[in-house]
């Protein structure tokens, strides 16, 4: 068990490592969209519960994240 635990640490790692490292050529406003659709994401699925309102959620974070980052 303390195999597989580690195996899922190492991958969760270095899935963290390389979604960071594919941020670094992105303009501030396609960051800023990205950044809004994952809080939005992931409030959608707070609040929700449901892949629908998840998906909305990012939808609309997107968009904000989006006229933020003019």
């Amino acid at each position: 068990m303390k195999t597989i635990r580690h195996i899922g640490t190492l991958a969760a790692i270095a899935t963290v490592v390389a979604s960071l490292t594919a941020c670094g050529g992105m303009s501030p406003r396609t960051r800023d969209t990205a950044i809004g659709a994952g809080v939005g994401g992931a409030a959608g699925a707070a609040i929700g519960g449901s892949g629908l309102s998840t998906l909305g959620g990012a939808a609309v974070g997107g968009v904000i994240g989006n006229q933020i980052g003019k």
